[in-house]
Formats: structure tokens, C-alpha cells, sequence
């Protein structure tokens, strides 16, 4: 992939999906559920292994999520494994994870 990533986002009112296309050809996503109105749950992440650069794609669609929570004042709930691993790892992170009181 030597272009620019470029990431869509599809949204409606109960789900949605960041994802990276190149044509008809899905080569990366991170699909949600809303939780309520102020808790999404990242359901699945999936990256095509013909991406040549995959790790750069995951964290640029996961910024990407992460973002849109904050400006929305959304907090995260990591259900997907691959999701949830990077969101512990990274500090800058936290702070849109759901803590339970």
C-alpha cells in the first residue's frame, strides 16, 4: 500500500465500522456496538494479511476510533482480543476505557 491510508467511517444507530478499502477489497476494519449512549464495544478487528503494512494500518484505524470516542465523549469497551491488547499497552489510551464502578 504505497498511497496515503485512507479510513471510512460507517456508523448508524446501534453499530459501525472504521475501515480501510482499496477498490471493492476491505483490508483492514474495527467494528463497534453501542452500549447506551455513551458506551461502545469493540466487537472485531480484522486486517487482510496482503496489507504490506499492517501494524501501521491497526493503529492508524484504532487512533482513529479512539478519537471519535473522545470527541464524542463515547468511553470503549475492548471485547476484540487484538483491540483490547493494544488499548492496555498504550497510556495514551486509558482514558477512554470504561471502568466499572
Amino acid at each position: 500500500m504505497n498511497n496515503k491510508i485512507v479510513i471510512k467511517h460507517c456508523e448508524n444507530t446501534h453499530k459501525g465500522v472504521f475501515s480501510i478499502e482499496e477498490g471493492n477489497k476491505m483490508l483492514a476494519e474495527i467494528s463497534y456496538s453501542f452500549a447506551g449512549a455513551d458506551k461502545m464495544l469493540l466487537d472485531q478487528t480484522t486486517i487482510n494479511n496482503e496489507l504490506p503494512e499492517q501494524n501501521e494500518a491497526g493503529s492508524e484505524l484504532l487512533d482513529a476510533l479512539i478519537n471519535y470516542s473522545r470527541d464524542k465523549n463515547i468511553k470503549v469497551i475492548p471485547l476484540c482480543i487484538i483491540a483490547k491488547s493494544i488499548i492496555e499497552q498504550n497510556p495514551a489510551y486509558r482514558d477512554v476505557l470504561f471502568k466499572q464502578t
